[in-house]
């Protein structure tokens, strides 16, 4: 692969590898990838995830759309070509959290399958968990705290997920959560279930 700056030399060969903060920290680092519809519960089960793995004993870093965009992302729109960089800078990020032995719990709509397959090629695929936060669109919009359902119906939010543009139901998922049927501990508890042999240190 030819580089994109031939002036650029990485050294992460001669720095301390995954492997020795994972050691430190005593747990396995993962990306655990919430994706759904606006108002579907990611965040909200990514609050109570974090917490319960807190309690356990694991170190932990959520990163959440709407505090990405207002940051790091902050010149990024909602175009195709947008959503895309957005992903891809995120899956770096939680690449780099990674390599430090980190569990990051990441909260992003991601309403394509190449966007998606896109943040897996980078991370990996051993570490990448993928949870499909499901509700109906309907439930989505009546737990409409933010009013966005509201302002894209009316026009006034172009290329919004799930109104005017379209979201890829997943297919290669680890667990799916249908927020609209299971209350939030058991939500948490059905993802525990699936992640804690995965981040467990042996």
């Amino acid at each position: 692969m030819t580089p994109i700056n031939e002036n650029i030399f990485p050294v992460f060969h001669e720095i301390l590898g995954r492997a020795e903060k994972e050691t430190l920290l005593h747990q396995r680092s993962k990306v655990i990838w919430l994706t759904g519809l606006s108002g579907a519960g990611k965040t909200t089960l990514a609050k109570y995830l974090e917490e319960a793995l807190h309690n356990k004993g694991f170190l932990t870093q959520v990163l959440d759309g709407d505090n990405i965009r207002s940051g790091i992302n902050n010149n990024l729109g909602f175009s195709d070509s947008d959503r895309y960089e957005n992903i891809r800078r995120i899956a770096e990020i939680s690449k780099l959290f990674m390599d430090c032995g980190v569990i990051t719990i990441n909260c992003f709509i991601s309403p394509t399958e190449d966007i998606r397959d896109l943040a897996r090629r980078i991370i990996g695929q051993d570490d990448f968990i993928e949870v499909y936060v499901n509700a109906p669109l309907n439930v989505c919009e009546a737990r409409d705290v933010k009013g966005l359902y509201t302002r894209a119906r009316r026009g006034e939010i172009k290329e919004f997920t799930g109104i005017t543009s379209p979201f890829e139901t997943p297919e290669n998922i680890d667990l799916e959560i249908r927020t609209d049927l299971l209350s939030i501990e058991e939500s948490v508890e059905q993802i525990l279930e699936v992640i804690l042999p995965r981040i467990d240190y042996h």
